[in-house]
């Protein structure tokens, strides 16, 4: 899996290629990094990539021709790295992305299915907005992470490619890992349950004995109803997807109808930690 990305701060990206479980998968050539700087497609001495809006008002809109080079230059560095596979008769269909924040919400879903195929050539605005007539001709997907703006799509972009590389088989030390996550469908879309690790008592506050008692079962039934009763405090919206897709068990009803989604016996449910926003690039 390959990304490339159009960005004009591409020293961002070393995050993602050097630190971490994305960086060792990196070294282990799991997926690899292309920075593209739309400055280096200009043609004037002061490497001009933004212009004035037509109609007026405030900010800069960055200008179509730089941003449609670099993407030209990105998709023929793809194409002749395709042309080196011995399935070099199949075109390079990677989707071009656009973070904008008005783009589709970005879910674990889209994560994994960029897991499971190419990668991806990710586009990170600036200023004001981006030509439209350049994401007309040229972007294949507009995607957002939330209902917020920043300065710049680079943010984005760095989760996506994490999201999607964490997933790649042998990216994570336990294979396994990744199906615990939140939203994973292993999970049935809904959010992961708590964790705890020594020591057994801390501030006064025990692991649940549940988690102590060695009984596998009962901890898969532990974890399965803390699953459900955060998910639905926190995100009914998931239970609601999870029931309509019928993922839902009559176990699962029982104890969601029962419990009232809080905590039952001796069970606790987090409540610290609540989830925060994530990242949003603007056009």
């Amino acid at each position: 899996m390959r990304f490339d990305v159009i960005s004009l701060f591409p020293d961002m990206f070393s995050v993602v290629r050097d630190l971490g479980v994305t960086g060792r998968a990196h070294k282990q050539q799991l997926w690899s990094l292309a920075l593209w700087n739309p400055r280096d497609f200009t043609h004037d001495v002061h490497r001009t990539v933004d212009d004035r809006p037509y109609g007026g008002g405030p900010g800069m809109v960055m200008m179509a021709e730089p941003l449609e080079q670099a993407v030209s230059a990105a998709r023929k560095s793809r194409e002749e790295l395709h042309g080196t596979r011995s399935d070099s008769s199949l075109p390079d269909d990677s989707p071009v992305i656009l973070m904008s924040p008005t783009g589709k919400r970005f879910d674990q879903a889209m994560a994994q299915e960029l897991a499971n195929g190419p990668g991806a050539i990710l586009i990170c605005g600036r200023y004001e907005g981006i030509d439209q007539r350049f994401i007309d001709r040229n972007v294949t997907h507009e995607v957002s992470m939330g209902d917020f703006v920043l300065s710049g799509g680079e943010i984005a972009a760095l989760a996506i490619i994490d999201s999607a590389v964490r997933l790649l088989p042998g990216a994570l030390n336990d294979a396994h890992s990744a199906l615990q996550d939140s939203f994973n469908t292993a999970l049935t879309g809904l959010l992961d349950s708590p964790h705890y690790t020594r020591p057994e008592v801390y501030g006064g506050e025990s692991v649940p004995a549940e988690l102590l008692s060695g009984h596998h079962a009962n901890i898969a039934v532990w974890r399965r109803q803390q699953s459900l009763a955060i998910t639905a405090a926190r995100r009914p919206d998931l239970i609601a997807a999870a029931r309509e897709a019928g993922l839902l068990s009559r176990v699962d009803e029982k104890f969601l109808h029962e419990s009232g989604a809080c905590s039952v016996g001796t069970s606790r449910v987090a409540t610290s930690g609540v989830d925060k926003p994530g990242s949003q690039g603007r056009r």
